[in-house]
């Protein structure tokens, strides 16, 4: 189901709104300055109301990866010297 259905902004918007007030914690007054300079006019109290109805639903959602570590994978690096046509270079790889 998607939980942004029947609302006027599409999800993309909402998701951006309320991302950005938690994320770099601007006022909610900045935050529609900002989405009315990409052209998305709305008024600062809605917003207020998205980051209400949204946000404890993304922090549930995303808990487990910012809490896992491994969700990032494995990085492996190695680095060395090696003869090539009589002159030696460094080498060094991350994989």
């Amino acid at each position: 189901m998607n939980p942004f259905h029947g609302r006027h902004f599409q999800g993309e918007i909402i998701l951006w709104a309320v991302r950005w007030y938690c994320k770099y914690g601007i006022s909610y007054r900045e935050l529609q300055e900002m989405l009315s300079e990409r052209g998305v006019n709305v008024n600062h109290t809605t917003i207020y109301r998205w980051v209400q109805r949204y946000a404890p639903e993304i922090e549930k959602r995303l808990r487990w990866y910012w809490r896992n570590p491994t969700h990032l994978g494995t990085w492996h690096i190695d680095e060395t010297y090696v003869k090539v046509n009589g002159r030696w270079s460094y080498l060094y790889r991350a994989v």
